[in-house]
Protein backbone atom coordinates (compact mmCIF):
# COMPACT_ATOMS: atom_id res chain seq x y z
CA UNK A 1 0.00 0.00 0.00
CA UNK A 2 1.18 3.64 -0.96
CA UNK A 3 2.04 5.84 1.98
CA UNK A 4 -0.56 8.94 1.95
CA UNK A 5 0.42 11.58 0.05
CA UNK A 6 -0.17 13.87 3.03
CA UNK A 7 -0.29 13.66 6.65
CA UNK A 8 -1.64 16.00 8.81
CA UNK A 9 -0.44 15.49 12.74
CA UNK A 10 -2.11 17.72 15.95
CA UNK A 11 -2.02 20.89 13.57
CA UNK A 12 -3.75 23.38 15.06
CA UNK A 13 -3.91 27.30 14.68
CA UNK A 14 -4.49 30.39 16.85
CA UNK A 15 -4.81 33.94 15.91
CA UNK A 16 -3.50 36.17 18.36
CA UNK A 17 -0.17 38.00 19.36
CA UNK A 18 1.04 35.91 21.92
CA UNK A 19 2.00 32.70 20.63
CA UNK A 20 2.92 31.07 23.87
CA UNK A 21 -0.60 31.87 25.48
CA UNK A 22 -2.41 30.50 22.59
CA UNK A 23 -0.66 27.12 22.67
CA UNK A 24 -1.24 26.78 26.88
CA UNK A 25 -4.70 27.31 25.76
CA UNK A 26 -4.56 24.76 23.63
CA UNK A 27 -3.04 22.37 26.39
CA UNK A 28 -5.69 22.96 28.32
CA UNK A 29 -8.12 22.43 25.71
CA UNK A 30 -10.13 25.32 25.88
CA UNK A 31 -13.04 25.57 22.85
CA UNK A 32 -13.22 27.98 20.65
CA UNK A 33 -15.61 30.20 21.93
CA UNK A 34 -14.06 29.81 25.28
CA UNK A 35 -10.69 30.65 24.03
CA UNK A 36 -11.83 34.07 22.61
CA UNK A 37 -13.98 35.16 26.23
CA UNK A 38 -10.73 34.85 27.63
CA UNK A 39 -8.36 36.65 25.07
CA UNK A 40 -10.15 37.60 22.15
CA UNK A 41 -7.65 35.25 20.52
CA UNK A 42 -9.66 33.22 17.55
CA UNK A 43 -9.30 29.10 17.63
CA UNK A 44 -9.21 29.06 13.88
CA UNK A 45 -7.90 25.04 13.25
CA UNK A 46 -8.04 22.84 16.34
CA UNK A 47 -6.00 19.61 16.93
CA UNK A 48 -6.41 18.55 13.55
CA UNK A 49 -4.90 14.60 12.57
CA UNK A 50 -5.75 12.94 9.43
CA UNK A 51 -4.58 11.57 6.12
CA UNK A 52 -5.24 12.24 2.55
CA UNK A 53 -4.21 9.24 0.15
CA UNK A 54 -2.56 9.49 -3.50
CA UNK A 55 -5.59 10.04 -5.93
CA UNK A 56 -8.26 10.69 -3.86
CA UNK A 57 -10.77 14.07 -3.81
CA UNK A 58 -10.82 14.73 0.10
CA UNK A 59 -13.48 17.63 0.60
CA UNK A 60 -13.52 19.35 3.46
CA UNK A 61 -17.11 20.92 4.63
CA UNK A 62 -18.60 23.04 7.11
CA UNK A 63 -20.37 26.06 7.89
CA UNK A 64 -18.93 29.28 7.73
CA UNK A 65 -16.09 30.12 9.96
CA UNK A 66 -15.43 25.88 10.61
CA UNK A 67 -12.08 25.97 9.88
CA UNK A 68 -11.90 25.12 6.57
CA UNK A 69 -10.11 28.14 4.48
CA UNK A 70 -7.57 27.99 7.20
CA UNK A 71 -6.72 24.17 7.48
CA UNK A 72 -6.03 24.16 3.42
CA UNK A 73 -3.64 27.60 4.12
CA UNK A 74 -2.01 25.61 6.76
CA UNK A 75 -1.27 22.38 4.61
CA UNK A 76 0.48 24.54 1.97
CA UNK A 77 1.76 27.43 4.50
CA UNK A 78 0.41 30.36 3.69
CA UNK A 79 -0.52 30.52 7.26
CA UNK A 80 2.06 29.15 10.05
CA UNK A 81 0.54 26.79 12.11
CA UNK A 82 0.76 27.34 16.12
CA UNK A 83 1.19 23.26 16.68
CA UNK A 84 1.37 20.42 14.97
CA UNK A 85 2.94 19.17 11.40
CA UNK A 86 1.70 18.36 8.22
CA UNK A 87 3.83 16.50 5.99
CA UNK A 88 4.10 16.39 2.28
CA UNK A 89 5.42 13.43 0.24
CA UNK A 90 7.55 12.42 3.25
CA UNK A 91 8.50 16.15 3.53
CA UNK A 92 7.45 18.57 7.06
CA UNK A 93 6.35 21.52 5.22
CA UNK A 94 6.74 23.30 8.32
CA UNK A 95 10.47 22.68 8.63
CA UNK A 96 11.46 23.18 4.77
CA UNK A 97 12.85 26.79 3.35
CA UNK A 98 10.73 29.62 2.33
CA UNK A 99 13.00 29.08 -0.76
CA UNK A 100 12.32 25.24 -0.76
CA UNK A 101 8.64 26.11 -0.33
CA UNK A 102 8.15 28.70 -2.90
CA UNK A 103 9.42 25.80 -5.20
CA UNK A 104 7.25 23.72 -4.60
CA UNK A 105 4.37 25.72 -4.88
CA UNK A 106 5.19 26.57 -8.51
CA UNK A 107 6.13 23.15 -9.61
CA UNK A 108 4.06 19.96 -7.36
CA UNK A 109 1.20 21.97 -5.62
CA UNK A 110 -1.72 24.40 -7.02
CA UNK A 111 -4.54 26.40 -5.80
CA UNK A 112 -7.82 27.39 -7.15
CA UNK A 113 -9.70 29.84 -5.64
CA UNK A 114 -13.14 31.01 -5.90
CA UNK A 115 -12.60 34.67 -7.16
CA UNK A 116 -10.84 33.29 -10.85
CA UNK A 117 -8.44 36.20 -10.03
CA UNK A 118 -7.55 36.16 -14.15
CA UNK A 119 -5.41 38.89 -15.74
CA UNK A 120 -7.90 41.22 -17.54
CA UNK A 121 -5.48 42.25 -20.05
CA UNK A 122 -3.82 39.09 -20.60
CA UNK A 123 -5.25 36.68 -23.55
CA UNK A 124 -6.73 33.14 -21.89
CA UNK A 125 -3.50 31.57 -23.08
CA UNK A 126 -1.45 33.97 -21.06
CA UNK A 127 -3.50 33.26 -18.63
CA UNK A 128 -3.08 29.54 -18.64
CA UNK A 129 0.72 29.61 -18.85
CA UNK A 130 1.35 32.40 -16.33
CA UNK A 131 2.11 29.79 -13.52
CA UNK A 132 4.58 28.25 -15.98
CA UNK A 133 5.95 31.46 -16.54
CA UNK A 134 6.43 32.46 -13.04
CA UNK A 135 8.53 28.90 -12.98
CA UNK A 136 10.88 29.87 -15.73
CA UNK A 137 9.98 27.93 -18.70
CA UNK A 138 10.61 29.32 -22.12
CA UNK A 139 7.34 30.80 -24.03
CA UNK A 140 7.41 28.35 -26.79
CA UNK A 141 7.16 25.45 -24.07
CA UNK A 142 4.72 27.22 -22.05
CA UNK A 143 2.46 27.98 -24.78
CA UNK A 144 2.67 24.77 -25.93
CA UNK A 145 1.67 23.37 -22.12
CA UNK A 146 -0.69 25.70 -21.94
CA UNK A 147 -2.77 24.90 -24.84
CA UNK A 148 -2.83 21.19 -24.39
CA UNK A 149 -4.60 21.59 -20.74
CA UNK A 150 -6.93 24.01 -22.44
CA UNK A 151 -7.69 21.70 -24.42
CA UNK A 152 -8.60 19.07 -21.93
CA UNK A 153 -11.15 21.73 -20.55
CA UNK A 154 -13.07 22.42 -23.39
CA UNK A 155 -11.29 26.08 -24.26
CA UNK A 156 -8.87 25.81 -26.66
CA UNK A 157 -10.72 27.91 -29.16
CA UNK A 158 -10.76 30.88 -26.92
CA UNK A 159 -7.26 30.68 -26.57
CA UNK A 160 -6.67 34.47 -27.87
CA UNK A 161 -9.87 35.89 -26.21
CA UNK A 162 -9.76 37.82 -23.04
CA UNK A 163 -11.41 36.77 -19.95
CA UNK A 164 -14.36 39.26 -19.96
CA UNK A 165 -15.40 38.02 -23.46
CA UNK A 166 -15.50 34.44 -21.34
CA UNK A 167 -18.87 33.45 -19.04
CA UNK A 168 -18.22 32.86 -15.30
CA UNK A 169 -18.14 28.99 -16.26
CA UNK A 170 -15.58 29.57 -19.24
CA UNK A 171 -13.47 31.79 -16.82
CA UNK A 172 -13.41 29.55 -13.78
CA UNK A 173 -11.91 26.53 -16.68
CA UNK A 174 -9.06 29.11 -17.26
CA UNK A 175 -8.32 29.44 -13.66
CA UNK A 176 -8.67 25.64 -13.38
CA UNK A 177 -6.25 25.26 -16.60
CA UNK A 178 -3.74 27.89 -14.92
CA UNK A 179 -3.74 25.56 -11.91
CA UNK A 180 -3.31 22.18 -14.22
CA UNK A 181 -0.95 23.69 -16.61
CA UNK A 182 2.01 23.26 -14.35
CA UNK A 183 1.16 19.49 -13.75
CA UNK A 184 0.95 19.80 -9.96
CA UNK A 185 0.76 16.45 -8.44
CA UNK A 186 -1.37 18.11 -5.11
CA UNK A 187 -4.23 20.45 -6.04
CA UNK A 188 -5.81 22.77 -3.60
CA UNK A 189 -9.33 23.93 -4.70
CA UNK A 190 -10.72 26.47 -1.82
CA UNK A 191 -14.92 27.03 -2.47
CA UNK A 192 -13.45 27.09 -7.05
CA UNK A 193 -16.86 26.51 -7.90
CA UNK A 194 -19.30 28.19 -5.36
CA UNK A 195 -19.58 31.60 -7.58
CA UNK A 196 -21.33 29.81 -10.58
CA UNK A 197 -25.08 29.57 -10.98
CA UNK A 198 -26.01 26.00 -10.57
CA UNK A 199 -25.54 24.80 -13.93
CA UNK A 200 -22.21 25.84 -14.75
CA UNK A 201 -21.46 24.45 -11.19
CA UNK A 202 -22.56 20.90 -11.98
CA UNK A 203 -20.63 21.36 -15.49
CA UNK A 204 -17.49 22.16 -13.74
CA UNK A 205 -17.78 19.16 -11.33
CA UNK A 206 -18.06 17.00 -14.27
CA UNK A 207 -15.03 18.25 -15.48
CA UNK A 208 -13.51 17.82 -13.11
CA UNK A 209 -14.51 14.40 -12.41
CA UNK A 210 -13.54 13.80 -15.70
CA UNK A 211 -9.76 14.92 -15.49
CA UNK A 212 -9.84 13.21 -12.18
CA UNK A 213 -10.44 9.97 -14.15
CA UNK A 214 -7.68 10.26 -16.17
CA UNK A 215 -5.22 12.42 -14.41
CA UNK A 216 -5.23 10.76 -10.74
CA UNK A 217 -3.67 14.14 -8.74
CA UNK A 218 -4.69 14.56 -5.22
CA UNK A 219 -7.14 17.24 -4.83
CA UNK A 220 -8.46 19.11 -1.49
CA UNK A 221 -11.33 21.23 -2.25
CA UNK A 222 -13.16 23.19 0.44
CA UNK A 223 -17.00 23.21 -0.21
CA UNK A 224 -19.94 24.45 1.88
CA UNK A 225 -22.34 22.13 -0.69
CA UNK A 226 -22.97 19.23 0.80
CA UNK A 227 -24.27 17.85 -2.68
CA UNK A 228 -21.00 18.95 -4.39
CA UNK A 229 -19.07 16.39 -1.41
CA UNK A 230 -21.22 13.86 -2.10
CA UNK A 231 -20.83 14.21 -5.44
CA UNK A 232 -17.15 14.67 -6.29
CA UNK A 233 -15.69 13.47 -2.70
CA UNK A 234 -14.03 10.60 -2.50
CA UNK A 235 -14.00 11.17 1.22
CA UNK A 236 -15.34 13.80 3.12
CA UNK A 237 -14.18 15.49 6.57
CA UNK A 238 -16.51 17.82 8.38
CA UNK A 239 -15.84 20.39 10.67
CA UNK A 240 -17.20 22.59 13.27
CA UNK A 241 -15.37 25.31 15.59
CA UNK A 242 -12.24 24.50 14.25
CA UNK A 243 -12.32 20.31 14.81
CA UNK A 244 -12.67 17.93 11.92
CA UNK A 245 -16.03 16.47 13.86
CA UNK A 246 -16.28 13.22 11.55
CA UNK A 247 -14.06 12.27 8.11
CA UNK A 248 -16.03 8.97 6.10
CA UNK A 249 -16.90 8.04 2.62
CA UNK A 250 -20.45 9.75 1.32
CA UNK A 251 -21.88 6.72 2.09
CA UNK A 252 -20.33 5.76 5.75
CA UNK A 253 -21.63 9.97 6.58
CA UNK A 254 -25.29 8.98 5.17
CA UNK A 255 -25.22 6.09 7.38
CA UNK A 256 -23.28 6.81 10.31
CA UNK A 257 -23.58 10.31 10.95
CA UNK A 258 -21.29 11.36 14.08
CA UNK A 259 -23.62 13.63 15.69
CA UNK A 260 -26.71 16.29 15.29
CA UNK A 261 -24.38 18.36 13.26
CA UNK A 262 -23.25 16.22 10.64
CA UNK A 263 -27.00 15.35 10.56
CA UNK A 264 -27.80 18.74 10.26
CA UNK A 265 -26.05 18.78 6.78
CA UNK A 266 -28.51 16.63 5.44
CA UNK A 267 -31.96 18.44 6.16
CA UNK A 268 -33.74 18.57 2.76
CA UNK A 269 -30.91 16.57 1.48
CA UNK A 270 -32.63 13.19 -0.20
CA UNK A 271 -29.52 11.45 0.46
CA UNK A 272 -30.33 8.05 -1.05
CA UNK A 273 -29.46 9.51 -5.03
CA UNK A 274 -25.83 8.84 -3.16
CA UNK A 275 -26.40 5.64 -2.13
CA UNK A 276 -24.99 2.43 -4.20
CA UNK A 277 -25.36 -1.08 -4.70
CA UNK A 278 -22.77 -1.75 -1.83
CA UNK A 279 -25.04 0.19 0.74
CA UNK A 280 -27.91 -1.77 0.15
CA UNK A 281 -26.97 -5.03 -0.53
CA UNK A 282 -27.85 -8.00 2.04
CA UNK A 283 -24.92 -10.39 2.78
CA UNK A 284 -27.15 -13.53 4.04
CA UNK A 285 -30.73 -12.83 2.28
CA UNK A 286 -29.81 -15.50 -0.10
CA UNK A 287 -28.45 -18.89 -0.05
CA UNK A 288 -25.59 -20.14 -1.46
CA UNK A 289 -24.88 -23.42 -3.35
CA UNK A 290 -20.73 -24.16 -3.82
CA UNK A 291 -21.21 -27.22 -5.30
CA UNK A 292 -23.71 -28.86 -8.00
CA UNK A 293 -24.69 -32.19 -6.32
CA UNK A 294 -28.10 -33.28 -4.53
CA UNK A 295 -26.87 -32.94 -1.31
CA UNK A 296 -25.67 -29.58 -1.39
CA UNK A 297 -28.33 -27.91 -3.61
CA UNK A 298 -30.73 -29.70 -0.88
CA UNK A 299 -29.09 -28.39 2.12
CA UNK A 300 -28.90 -24.95 1.02
CA UNK A 301 -32.25 -24.74 0.04
CA UNK A 302 -33.71 -26.57 3.38
CA UNK A 303 -35.56 -23.51 4.46
CA UNK A 304 -38.38 -21.49 3.27
CA UNK A 305 -35.88 -20.20 0.33
CA UNK A 306 -37.23 -20.60 -3.40
CA UNK A 307 -33.72 -20.34 -4.86
CA UNK A 308 -29.64 -20.09 -4.23
CA UNK A 309 -26.98 -18.37 -5.97
CA UNK A 310 -24.35 -21.02 -7.43
CA UNK A 311 -21.10 -20.02 -7.01
CA UNK A 312 -17.79 -21.21 -8.84
CA UNK A 313 -14.34 -21.63 -6.49
CA UNK A 314 -13.97 -18.22 -6.91
CA UNK A 315 -17.28 -16.80 -5.40
CA UNK A 316 -17.99 -15.65 -8.72
CA UNK A 317 -21.86 -16.17 -9.96
CA UNK A 318 -22.43 -19.21 -12.54
CA UNK A 319 -25.96 -18.30 -11.87
CA UNK A 320 -29.13 -19.58 -9.68
CA UNK A 321 -31.40 -22.72 -8.93
CA UNK A 322 -34.33 -22.95 -7.60
CA UNK A 323 -36.53 -25.41 -5.61
CA UNK A 324 -37.36 -27.70 -8.40
CA UNK A 325 -33.20 -28.99 -8.62
CA UNK A 326 -33.90 -30.46 -5.42
CA UNK A 327 -33.01 -34.27 -5.70
CA UNK A 328 -32.33 -33.76 -9.38
CA UNK A 329 -28.72 -35.33 -10.26
CA UNK A 330 -27.87 -32.28 -12.63
CA UNK A 331 -29.53 -29.58 -11.83
CA UNK A 332 -30.26 -26.48 -14.34
CA UNK A 333 -28.42 -23.68 -13.49
CA UNK A 334 -30.51 -20.35 -14.87
CA UNK A 335 -28.57 -17.00 -15.69
CA UNK A 336 -28.90 -14.11 -13.52
CA UNK A 337 -27.25 -10.85 -14.18
CA UNK A 338 -24.96 -9.46 -11.75
CA UNK A 339 -24.90 -5.56 -9.87
CA UNK A 340 -22.11 -3.90 -9.94
CA UNK A 341 -20.53 -2.78 -5.82
CA UNK A 342 -19.92 0.37 -6.55
CA UNK A 343 -23.51 0.68 -9.12
CA UNK A 344 -25.46 4.17 -8.17
CA UNK A 345 -28.76 3.67 -6.67
CA UNK A 346 -30.67 4.68 -10.11
CA UNK A 347 -28.99 1.82 -12.00
CA UNK A 348 -29.46 -0.36 -9.21
CA UNK A 349 -33.42 0.22 -9.17
CA UNK A 350 -34.09 0.16 -12.66
CA UNK A 351 -32.90 -3.50 -12.70
CA UNK A 352 -33.74 -5.10 -9.82
CA UNK A 353 -37.39 -3.67 -10.11
CA UNK A 354 -37.14 -5.82 -13.65
CA UNK A 355 -36.58 -8.60 -11.61
CA UNK A 356 -38.29 -10.94 -9.51
CA UNK A 357 -35.73 -12.70 -7.74
CA UNK A 358 -33.13 -10.69 -5.82
CA UNK A 359 -30.19 -9.69 -8.03
CA UNK A 360 -26.39 -10.85 -6.94
CA UNK A 361 -23.65 -7.81 -6.21
CA UNK A 362 -20.28 -8.78 -7.25
CA UNK A 363 -16.92 -6.43 -6.70
CA UNK A 364 -14.12 -5.21 -9.24
CA UNK A 365 -13.18 -8.87 -9.84
CA UNK A 366 -16.33 -10.31 -9.99
CA UNK A 367 -16.93 -12.37 -6.41
CA UNK A 368 -19.69 -12.30 -5.29
CA UNK A 369 -20.44 -10.10 -2.35
CA UNK A 370 -24.28 -10.24 -1.73
CA UNK A 371 -27.52 -9.59 -2.77
CA UNK A 372 -30.24 -6.84 -3.46
CA UNK A 373 -34.27 -7.25 -4.04
CA UNK A 374 -37.01 -5.30 -4.17
CA UNK A 375 -38.16 -5.37 -0.52
CA UNK A 376 -34.06 -3.72 0.22
CA UNK A 377 -34.57 -1.22 -2.38
CA UNK A 378 -37.63 0.67 -1.14
CA UNK A 379 -37.10 -0.21 2.44
CA UNK A 380 -33.92 2.12 1.96
CA UNK A 381 -35.34 4.37 -0.52
CA UNK A 382 -38.57 5.22 2.21
CA UNK A 383 -36.14 5.42 5.22
CA UNK A 384 -33.49 8.15 3.44
CA UNK A 385 -36.27 9.89 2.09
CA UNK A 386 -38.51 10.06 5.11
CA UNK A 387 -35.69 11.07 7.28
CA UNK A 388 -34.88 14.38 5.18
CA UNK A 389 -38.15 15.72 3.90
Amino acid sequence: MKAPKIVVEGLSKVFGPNPKTARDLLMSGATKDEMFAKTGYVLGVNKASFSVQEGEIFVLMGLSGSGKSTLIRLINRLVEPTAGKVVIDGRDIAAVKRSELVSLRRTDMSMVFQSFALMPQRTVLSNAAFGLEVAGVGRKEREQRALAVLEQVGLAAFAQKLPAELSGGMQQRVGLARALAVNPSLMIMDEAFSALDPLKRKEMQNVLLQLQKEQQRTIMFVSHDLEEALRIGTRIAIMEGGRIVQIGTPQEIISHPADEYVRAFFDGVDTSRYLTAGDLMQREAVPLVHALDPKSVAASLNGSADYAFVLDAQRRISGFVTRDAIGVAQPSVRKVECISLAAPLEQVVSRVCANVTALPVVDEEGRYCGSIDQAAVLKVITRNRSAHV
